[in-house]
Parts: structure tokens; sequence; C-alpha cells
């Protein structure tokens, strides 16, 4: 379902608790506790889980938009790593001095494309001036909240850059976070989505329809830190296992670019 909010159409909040591990109550000293953008779940459960070894215990990760997630380290969730799905947020962070910034490091890169459902016959060629309103019709456009959400300020600078935002404006159904999108277009309440192309990888509801050129949008980054008042003994350790060879073929295998060089 929908709800609607002024002219713009947004996804029930419920959806996002669905998506997103419970923020841990009490952070335990040896249990490294990681808050991760929600487009990385299922390259970085992966990684969790071939990390473990060399950490000794699974990390405990909670996923949502970086900039829920911020918002909430910054309100004093206790949490030992950060990785975001944009420079900005671990800028939001490292500005307020919440973060140990010889630890930040640009981790992975991704694209953003354009999805429909699975069944969809919907074609096009993204350029400058394509129809997307045309191609949207009657539905609606799923993407992630565009002034917080990092896949949602990629498609907006996308679609602007194009020439095309102004038409697609009163479309855009705004999700709390690039999953939340993915799932819109999947059950098919969107007509279509704008998330990155990994989401797309790990969703068989959904097609890709078109991939934005990188000089549309600011390069997608995500950068990882630990946090200033990390209390796990095991960071350094999961933080180096997160740049390591295997973990880098693990991102690679759900559609990432490994920007950090391999330890």
């Amino acid at each position: 379902m929908l709800a609607r909010k002024g002219s713009t159409t947004i996804a029930i909040a419920g959806l996002a608790a669905i998506l997103m591990a419970a923020v841990p109550a009490a952070h335990a000293d040896d249990k490294v506790v990681v808050f991760a953008a929600a487009s990385l779940k299922d390259g970085l459960d992966a990684v969790n889980k071939a990390c473990e070894a060399d950490v000794g215990e699974a990390a405990t990760i909670s996923y949502a938009a970086s900039s829920a997630l911020a918002r909430q380290i910054e309100s004093g969730a206790p949490a030992d790593v950060f990785i975001s799905a944009d420079l900005d947020w671990m800028k939001y962070l490292s500005d307020r001095k919440l973060t140990k910034p010889e630890t930040e490091v640009k981790l992975l890169g991704n694209q953003i494309v354009l999805i429909a459902p699975q069944d969809s016959k919907v074609e096009t060629r993204i350029e400058k001036g394509f129809d997307l309103a045309g191609l949207v019709g009657d539905g609606k456009l799923a993407m992630g909240d565009v002034k917080a959400v990092p896949a949602g300020k990629y498609g907006k600078a996308a679609l602007e850059s194009l020439g095309v935002w102004s038409s697609v404006e009163g479309k855009v159904a705004q999700a709390e976070n690039v999953r939340a999108a993915l799932k819109l277009v999947s059950t098919g309440e969107a007509a279509l989505g704008i998330v990155y192309a990994t989401d797309a990888h790990a969703e068989p509801g959904v097609k890709v329809i078109g991939t934005f050129p990188d000089n549309t949008h600011p390069p997608i980054i995500y950068p990882v830190a630990q946090l200033a008042d990390s209390k796990g003994k095991d960071t350094p350790t999961f933080l180096k296992c997160l740049q390591s060879a295997k973990a880098g073929e693990l991102f690679k295998a759900q559609g990432f670019t490994m920007l950090a060089p391999s330890n």
C-alpha cells in the first residue's frame, strides 16, 4: 500500500521495519556492531559470514538508509562501524567527531539503474530528454527519499541532468530506503523504480531496463569507518577483513566495484 503526503507519495514506514534488523539495545564489548546502508545487505551478509573465522564471531548488522543510521549514531546508538552509501553521511558524522577519521576508507562503488517488474513489457534507452513520464504512465516511480537517502539523491541528480525530473516529480513514490523502493517495484505497486544495480541483482521480481550513465550523477561511493565510541575489541580485525580479497570477491559477485585495495 502507498500513503499520500502532500503531492508526494511515500512508502508506509512499516516496510522499512521488515527490512531493517533491530538496533541493538545494548552493546557487548566483544561483539562488533555494524550500521550499514540497506543496499549492502546481500553482499555484506555473505562477507560477514566469511569474516567470522577471522573475527571470532559474526558481527551484528543493522541495515537501513544511511541517513537514518547516521542520525541514530548521532543520537547515541551503540555501534562500532558505519558503512554509508554516500560520502555525505560519513562526512556528517566525521564533522561531529563521531568517527575515527584515520579508519575511513572508500570501500565500494555501485551504479543506479531503472527497473520494472519482471513481467513488464516496458523498454527504453536512457538518454537526454527520454520520455520517462510516458513510461511511468498513470503509475508511480519508486525512489529512495530524494532529500536524504543516497540512492534517491543520486537518482534525482541523474533525472535532473537528463532534463526529465520536472516531468516525473509528481509521480515519485519516495521510500525510506532503497530496498523499500525495490519492494514497491517487485510487488507491482510502482510501475518503475530507481535503485542500485546490486539491488536489482538481488531481486528476481524485477528487471533492469536501463543503466544511468555515470556522468549524470555524483560518483557512487560507499565509505566505511570505525566510530569514535567503538567498544568492540575485534573491530579493527573486522575492518581489515572487509577490505580483504575474499570480501572483494563476494562484493563483486553482488555487482559492487571494490574501491579499497585488498589487504
